[in-house]
């Protein structure tokens, strides 16, 4: 997932932001140590995605050694050699390019130093690393059936808009894949009149979406492939006119991706119907246990996935401890 010109909401987190090079806590007693290298900080999903990895790291007693890359794959490659000098006890890593990191996973594997790849799996290669993703098509899916559900028990059919992320990104096309799967359930009532190419760029997608509101004025289904996208879904809604909460006629069904903290507090007030989350909590565990498994020579698959879930105005109450932007949204909010 990629964003842009994303304000953080929390102090601290915005602290962690402003880290850029290395960043050494105190090593634990036995010495343990985990890298964590980010290619950058610039969505609260990548910002939370780094405080609950630390917040893990300082339960288990482990030190942690912190870098930001800021999208340079040369810098990032630098920074895992620097680790790999540390004598690091694993590297978890988030890289801007998937051929581009190959070098660097290769470097570890030499150094036998367990590396995984924290939401953003690396290119098809024979040096071997780890890859922690989201179920992205079945979260996705998940979600859009409910609010197909939704749109049925309107009685009435919807003409529906989805958001399409940077198709370079595969989190992208299994999203747009998992909507996809999900709208063909229902094709008599909901009817997908615009496709609408993001690049998990904010103005492109206001544009699109403003457009695609002229064009079709009677759109009342819109599904974002995330939800940093949200701040600019509302103000095309506004200008539209279309900005309603559930139940009222002018509402669009809105279903959202990734779980941020305003996805949480639309959910709450009730203009969003479903929204797509993905499990940082669970996905760190994973991250972790990887790691210890490796260095205990233990076999790990390549690839691990987070099923995620979808939340919805039906099961809000009871899922939202489960989802990270509700637990940030609790921390600024009480």
């Amino acid at each position: 997932m990629r964003a842009n010109r994303r304000e953080f909401t929390l102090g601290a987190l915005t602290a962690i932001a402003a880290a850029s090079g290395w960043s050494v806590a105190a090593k634990a007693a036995d010495n343990k140590t985990i890298a964590v290298l980010f290619d950058g900080l610039y969505s609260e999903f990548w910002v939370a995605g780094l405080q609950i990895i630390r917040d893990d790291l300082k339960k288990r007693g482990f030190g942690i050694q912190e870098a930001i890359s800021d999208k340079d794959d040369n810098k990032q490659f630098e920074q895992v050699r620097a680790a790999i000098a540390k004598k690091v006890d694993g590297i978890i890593i988030v890289q801007t390019d998937s051929n581009a990191v190959i070098p660097a996973i290769k470097a570890a594997n030499k150094a036998k130093i367990p590396m995984v790849h924290f939401n953003r799996p690396p290119a098809k290669t024979d040096a071997f690393s780890v890859a922690i993703q989201a179920d992205n098509q079945k979260i996705a899916r998940e979600a859009v059936l409910y609010s197909c559900g939704v749109a049925k028990d309107s009685g009435k059919k919807h003409k529906a808009a989805i958001l399409i992320g940077n198709l370079g990104d595969p989190n992208a096309i299994q999203r747009r894949d998992g909507f996809d799967e999900a709208v063909k359930q229902f094709p008599d009532n909901v009817e997908v009149v615009a496709r609408i190419p993001t690049e998990w760029d904010a103005d492109k997608a206001f544009a699109g979406l403003t457009n695609a509101l002229q064009a079709n004025p009677d759109i009342s289904f819109v599904f974002t492939s995330s939800d940093f996208l949200l701040p600019q879904i509302i103000q095309s809604l506004k200008a539209a006119n279309k900005w309603a909460p559930v139940g009222d006629e002018k509402h669009v069904i809105l279903t959202g991706f990734d779980g941020f903290p305003s996805a949480y507090e639309l959910m709450k007030d009730k203009y969003m119907d479903a929204c797509g989350v993905q499990n940082l909590f669970f996905e760190t565990t994973l991250a972790m246990q990887a790691i210890l498994d490796l260095q205990a020579g233990k076999p790990v698959e390549k690839l691990l996935l987070d099923p995620g879930f979808a939340i919805t105005q039906a099961n809000i109450e009871a899922k939202k401890d489960e989802m990270w932007g509700y637990t940030l949204w609790k921390q600024k909010n009480g």
